[in-house]
């Protein structure tokens, strides 16, 4: 996550009020765009959140804030944000705003006024027909009135061409050649269709909230063997917690006593819990099942992994998708040309061919209610936002709607290995006993390797946890080569085969075995008795379980998969044949960088790394995707991350992009569709009014279920 740039301006944060649809975003950040010393402005109606920096030698914050307020979106500073150029944002989760019902909200009320204008128009013209168009011509004045006001401050803002604008013009249309009665139709369906967007959006937002509810607002904080509850956010880097049975961890940490089984699937996704002991990592919100357990505290409530899967959302779902920023463009010349074709429509065939006026202005205001945008301008963002939400539920974190609409496309998926396909955790796979038993070549060989920090002597060391082990004396390690020790009075050492060949004789069906258990990518350390060889162990860094069914599900998909390692090709090769993918081995940072490029030339490119040297390549892929257990880096570089650690999250996260995508398509289709039906039938002069604002109503009403149909989100589903 990363802050604002570096400005001269002042970064801040407000929470908007009433802008809750796509359209009121685009207001927002049109007029605030057009405000000298604004930059940055970021809108998101999900969250309702405008982020900006201000020069306030040029516009002063009152200034701006009476802007918002003029044309309808009253702002709350929530506070100006600090930042250090280039560094991690620390982001505390905001309480969550209570949802209202939708009749207390400001467009709820809204369709409660013009719907009982609407229905007393109605008692008028029943009990006092005669005075019926006043009554509907009233309602309508009254229901237009606020809509109007918006109207003329964008236009003295220069946004003179918007949604309400449409309707003011098409009401007063409908006044104007004495069908009040539909024009009162016409603004309370329009305030149906506006509430329903604003109920979309409250659905988002409570995915959101529901994000900030999982970490708990106090901890036991441990001090002096006793422990105290306090506030999370008060606990400091370094300290240390209690987490009992049942409990959420307060914090990320690191579990210095105790084991237990988390379950993680709050906060990654993961569906069974994880095993857990002294030095794993735990992250807040997480739920101990079973023992108790002693956190050291490595990240403040700031900076914990909730608070940033939370920032991350929020940055995703103000992050535009290039299909939305072409509809935007669209709709910036589409709404004056449709009012312009309106107008032609309202003044020619009367003024050229002696049509009735009152003919055909009706049958321009009602263009000009079918021309409404709303529908087309959220069909995107609401597929995009859901998508995001539905993602983050699983542990797939996407940074943007370019990032998401990218996945479903790329032709290849190239994967570091140590970390992403395998384990990272080296593990003795094969004993092979020669001049001793099985039993006593590990017990010897973890002997000798005692106290040493090298990732094969650990794995040996693994093997033997719990069991007695001789006690060694005079350790000496051979640089790439050996370690040598006295066990028993037995001189001992664990080496490469290279350096077994030096200081005695293996044999040929030996060095047979050697080659056999290499060729399976399996490093091979020989134990030695002085020139005897007492027994083989092989090691390897093991392939995730799930790694083979990922590459499969991924060719299922029509995505290949490749291999790219700094590793030996013998490695390289065994776990690739293992896994069914390609593979290119022994690549440098640099070489990754320019295979990458090179596979660009013939498609897009996603690539799945989680260390240091993966950031490069996954900077210069069309898709960096990260592995929620790598580094900060990594995470950093990504526009995607796994926070579960399995990687068919991948396959997840194109099947996810499909969906959305194919969402986008239906969405624009019935925005466009039913504009389609409707203006021909309006042309033709089987529909009026208000099945021309219903039309825009409607496929709101669509396109909105529709993308909420992507909450539920499962794979292969």
């Amino acid at each position: 996550m990363t802050g604002f740039p570096s400005t001269s301006g002042t970064p801040l944060r407000y929470f908007v009020n009433n802008m809750d649809c796509a359209d009121c975003a685009n207001k927002v950040q049109g007029v605030v765009t057009r405000l000298p010393g604004v930059g940055e402005p970021k809108v998101n109606f999900t969250t309702q959140t405008l982020s900006l920096t201000l020069d306030e030698t040029r516009t002063p914050r009152t200034q701006l804030e009476q802007t918002l307020r003029s044309i309808g979106y009253p702002p709350e500073l929530q506070g100006e944000v600090s930042t250090t150029p280039g560094t991690a944002t620390p982001v505390t989760p905001r309480p969550a705003r209570v949802e209202l019902p939708w009749y207390q909200t400001g467009k709820g009320r809204n369709v409660l006024l013009t719907g009982g204008l609407l229905v007393v128009a109605l008692l008028f013209s029943l009990i006092a027909p005669p005075f019926a168009f006043w009554a509907y011509a009233a309602a309508t004045a009254i229901g237009t009135w606020p809509l109007l006001r918006k109207a003329v401050a964008s236009a003295r803002l220069g946004e003179p061409f918007t949604i309400n604008t449409l309707i003011s013009v098409a009401a007063i249309g409908a006044i104007a050649i004495g069908e009040a009665a539909e024009g009162a139709l016409v603004v309370f369906l329009f305030a149906i269709g506006e509430l329903l967007e604003n109920v979309a959006a409250g659905r988002a937002r409570a995915g959101i909230q529901a994000l900030a509810a999982l970490a708990p607002k106090t901890a036991l904080l441990l001090e002096g063997g006793q422990t105290r509850e306090v506030p999370v956010e008060g606990l400091q880097v370094g300290q240390f917690v209690r987490v009992q049975p049942g409990g959420r961890v307060p914090a990320d940490g690191t579990i210095t006593e105790g084991d237990s089984n988390l379950d993680d699937s709050p906060v990654t996704g993961e569906s069974v819990p994880v095993h857990k002991r002294p030095g794993d990592p735990v992250y807040a919100g997480s739920i101990n099942t079973d023992g108790v357990l002693t956190v050291r505290v490595d990240r403040g409530a700031s900076d914990n992994t909730i608070a940033r899967i939370i920032h991350l959302v929020e940055e995703a779902e103000s992050s535009k998708a290039p299909t939305a920023r072409f509809i935007d463009r669209f709709s910036r010349w589409y709404t004056p040309a449709a009012m312009a074709v309106a107008f032609l429509f309202a003044v020619l065939p009367p003024l050229l061919f002696g049509q009735p006026w009152n003919e055909w202005i009706y049958k321009g205001v009602a263009l000009l209610l079918i021309a409404c945008p709303c529908a087309l301008v959220l069909s995107v963002p609401a597929a995009v936002t859901s998508g995001i939400s539905a993602g983050a539920r699983r542990g797939l974190l996407i940074k943007g709607g370019a990032a998401l609409e990218t996945i479903g496309s790329v032709s290849t998926i190239a994967f570091d290995k140590t970390g992403t396909l395998t384990e990272n955790k080296p593990q003795v796979t094969d004993i092979v006993p020669l001049g001793a038993s099985e039993q006593e070549v590990v017990t010897l060989a973890a002997a000798v390797e005692t106290g040493s920090a090298h990732p094969l002597a650990k794995a040996i060391l693994a093997r033997v946890q719990g069991q007695a082990v001789p006690a060694a004396q005079d350790a000496k390690a051979i640089s790439g080569k050996a370690v040598t020790a006295t066990v028993q009075g037995r001189a001992l050492a664990v080496g490469s085969p290279r350096y077994a060949v030096e200081v005695a004789s293996l044999s040929p069906d030996e060095q047979a075995q050697i080659a056999r258990l290499e060729e399976q990518g399996k490093t091979v350390v020989v134990l030695l008795d002085g020139r005897q060889v007492l027994g083989l162990l092989a090691i390897r860094d093991e392939p995730r379980q799930d790694a083979k069914e990922a590459v499969a599900r991924l060719k299922g998909l029509g995505v290949r998969s490749l291999m790219l390692t700094g590793d030996n090709a013998r490695t390289g090769n065994a776990i690739a044949r293992d896994l069914g993918l390609d593979v290119e081995a022994e690549l440098l940072p640099e070489d990754k960088l320019q295979r990458i490029a090179a596979l660009k030339a013939s498609g897009k490119v996603a690539m799945v790394g989680d260390g240091i040297n993966d950031a490069p390549a996954l900077a210069q892929s069309d898709v960096g995707i990260a592995m929620g257990g790598g580094t900060d880096v990594a995470l950093e570089t990504a526009d995607a991350a796994l926070l579960r650690h399995s990687v068919t999250g991948v396959a997840e996260l194109v099947q996810l992009s499909r969906a959305v995508m194919t969402n986008i398509r239906q969405n624009v289709a019935f925005a466009l569709g039913l504009k389609a039906i409707f203006l021909v039938t309006t042309l033709l002069g089987i529909t009026g009014l208000w099945p021309a604002i219903l039309s825009d109503t409607g496929a709101t009403v669509l396109v909105t279920a529709n993308a909420l149909r992507l909450l539920r989100f499962k794979p292969g589903a």
